[in-house]
């Protein structure tokens, strides 16, 4: 299975240089190949394939001899990355799903580049990239597994390295546990059995700030260098923000893996249930789907099972003898004709389980 390693990049004056150069060539390389694609596809009704494009670097770097400073795998992702975007284009449009076609790109949305086979090794706390130099980066945990592919990112102004692993699965002992979960607002996640996980609410505590950093990048002359420093100010508030709320939901989905040989989760329809104005920033704020989605990752290294079943009526129905007993939002609550009495959410999070049990 394929893991992946990040690591922060502390680059000199000059090789930060070399990056950016680096990442500008990449990026025109990318508009001028869709552009290729383009105009191939109107003069000929039939697109460029990657393995065209592909070939056609050797006569690039003799006409345009600047691209011979960036490696050469370097230019040929950038033909795959692109290949990568109309695959998937052509995937959305056969599911009848909202298409997106492959657009060209900003210097803003163009941040990274991989090298895909060689072209860089580790030596103690430095990672020698080619056409770039060592870069002294810290080195937080050991990289395990074999190294496929090494992604350089620069984000707000800071720079890492990504390395993608072959890893071999290590499978946890069986627990004999299993646990429904049913998400939430006030609760991040409440089990069927245990304690809930709180929901921090990190954007709510830094609406504050964002909002005086907001106000400060609108006061600023657009295309002056103030705004720019303003714009990177917010960028990194909002990055603190997800990164609290991206640790958050390693812990809560590490404990889970940690806990249980069954975690289900509800499929809930996130991007229809934001537009509903007044619960939009909360259920942004929680981050229902990245829970889910580290815990299965988590779950299928370890050996555990992440279930997701039909959300509907899991709050209404009893989840000991299966009546339905209405009642608003506002109640919170369960009680049942049998007898039940207990949290609506823990009630929700039984009648989770228990169809899990039923698909599984």
């Amino acid at each position: 299975m394929r893991r992946a390693y990040k690591y922060r990049l502390y680059p000199t004056r000059d090789q930060k240089k070399k990056i950016e150069f680096i990442l500008e060539r990449c990026r025109l390389l990318y508009n001028r190949l869709l552009e290729e694609r383009l105009l191939a596809y109107k003069q000929n009704g039939k697109s460029l394939s990657y393995l065209d494009q592909q070939n056609s670097l050797v006569d690039r770097k003799n006409h345009i001899p600047i691209l011979k400073h960036v490696y050469s795998q370097v230019l040929q992702d950038v033909a795959k990355r692109l290949d990568k975007a109309y695959q998937a284009f052509y995937r959305r449009v056969k599911q009848g799903e909202r298409a997106g076609f492959p657009r060209f790109k900003q210097k803003q949305r163009y941040d990274s580049f991989t090298y895909p086979q060689g072209g860089y090794t580790i030596q103690g706390n430095k990672l020698k990239l080619s056409k770039i130099g060592e870069i002294k980066f810290k080195l937080h945990r050991p990289v395990e597994g074999s190294i496929k592919t090494c992604t350089i990112i620069v984000k707000n102004g800071c720079y890492y390295a990504c390395f993608s692993c072959e890893v071999e699965a290590v499978l946890l002992e069986p627990t004999g546990r299993q646990v429904g979960i049913d998400l939430g607002i006030k609760h991040l996640a409440i089990p069927s059995e245990g304690k809930p996980f709180e929901s921090p609410t990190y954007l709510r505590k830094s609406e504050r700030k964002l909002k005086q950093l907001q106000r400060a990048v609108s006061r600023k002359k657009k295309g002056s260098n103030r705004r720019k420093k303003a714009v990177l100010l917010l960028a990194k508030q909002h990055e603190k923000v997800a990164n609290k709320r991206k640790d958050h939901a390693h812990k809560i989905s590490n404990s889970l893996v940690q806990s249980y040989d069954l975690i289900a989760f509800e499929k809930l329809h996130i991007q229809g249930m934001i537009k509903n104005q007044h619960l939009a920033k909360s259920i942004s704020d929680a981050g229902w789907h990245q829970l889910v989605q580290f815990t299965s990752y988590k779950a299928e290294s370890a050996g555990r099972a992440v279930v997701q079943v039909d959300p509907r009526y899991t709050s209404q129905l009893c989840s000991n003898c299966g009546n339905l007993v209405k009642k608003t939002l506002a109640e919170r609550i369960h009680r049942c004709p049998c007898g039940t009495t207990l949290d609506r959410d823990i009630n929700a999070a039984k009648n989770i389980l228990q169809r899990a049990l039923q698909v599984s």
